[in-house]
């Protein structure tokens, strides 16, 4: 029976509580960590470069951007989508050329078996049992003659370098005669541009302009120096990652999620502007996370580290 202490190392298994100790204190195996308020986008920062918003717009599908960051994603993916372009163009036009080549081939190849047929028969009568020389293989009536089919008189050779095969055979040093070249196929690239967060299709005229309402505060600060930033353009309610927010559409105003509810759903007309407004006009926008566990689902970062095995 092994001697039960603290630091006991006379046991024959090595126990769970051990090994995870083991791993704590010697930094393997795998870190989770729940992400704090600095890791978490704000309500009105952009959500490619996690900054506040200078010209904010916002997606049909409630995704916060700065307009100038948006365009110049667009920007670069249309002239990736460019170059994928002239390569498919090149990679395709390379295939039509093999095809053709290929084709050319196998016709020289099937003229210079049918010449090579043709040589093969000779008219007059020669030795079959001599090397290079032919064996009757036919009697045509007409003619009175025998028509002779030459032998070939070349030894067949187990070389596979014989015959012009050095140039066939693949070279492993050679990156263009390797057995490992994969063939890249021409694939046309796909010209939808997507959106970097949700990945549905992004187009620049679905981008809706978004109008925030500064909050009124005495002092010569910021408006991206304040704690307090924005507030409800109906209610005048502080707006944060912990309050959900909407935007209207046909003005850009944002109004938290619970003056919709109260006040809006009720007659669906504009506050402000008192215009009939529908469901898509009213877009729910997305907001970082909050140290509520409801707020949000993937609050959670993990590492991996060195495994400790047994």
């Amino acid at each position: 029976m092994t001697r039960h202490a603290r630091n006991c190392t006379a046991g024959a298994v090595y126990t769970y509580h051990e090994k995870k100790k083991d791993a704590q204190a010697s930094g393997y195996g795998t870190n989770f960590q729940r992400l704090g308020k600095d890791s978490v986008k704000n309500f009105d920062c952009c959500s490619l470069s996690l900054q506040p918003c200078h010209n904010p717009v916002i997606t049909k599908d409630g995704y916060l951007f700065d307009k100038e960051v948006i365009l110049e994603y667009i920007i670069a993916k249309k002239t990736e989508y460019s170059k994928k372009l002239k390569q498919f163009e090149k990679l395709k036009k390379k295939e039509q050329d093999d095809a053709a080549n290929q084709i050319a081939g196998d016709m020289e190849k099937r003229v210079a078996t049918f010449l090579k047929n043709e040589n093969n028969i000779v008219s007059k009568p020669l030795d079959g049992f001599k090397a290079g020389e032919s064996t009757p293989l036919l009697f045509h009536p007409t003619t009175e003659c025998v028509i002779y089919l030459v032998l070939e008189s070349s030894k067949s050779s187990i070389s596979n370098m014989a015959n012009g095969k050095d140039k066939v055979l693949p070279s492993f040093w050679t990156p263009g005669q390797s057995h490992q070249k994969a063939q890249l196929k021409a694939e046309k690239p796909d010209s939808t541009i997507y959106c970097p967060v949700s990945g549905k299709p992004l187009k620049v005229k679905d981008l809706i302009p978004v109008k925030f309402t500064p909050v009124n505060e005495e002092g010569k600060k910021s408006v991206f120096a304040k704690e307090n930033r924005y507030m409800c353009a109906v209610t005048h309610d502080i707006l944060s990652n912990s309050v959900p927010c909407a935007v209207l559409r046909p003005t850009g105003d944002v109004v938290t999620l619970e003056c919709v509810e109260k006040l809006i759903r009720k007659d669906m007309l504009h506050p402000l502007t008192s215009k009939k407004l529908s469901e898509k006009d009213i877009i729910i926008m997305q907001r970082g996370g909050t140290g509520y566990a409801l707020t949000n689902e993937k609050l959670e970062a993990k590492a991996d580290r060195p495994a400790l095995q047994a």
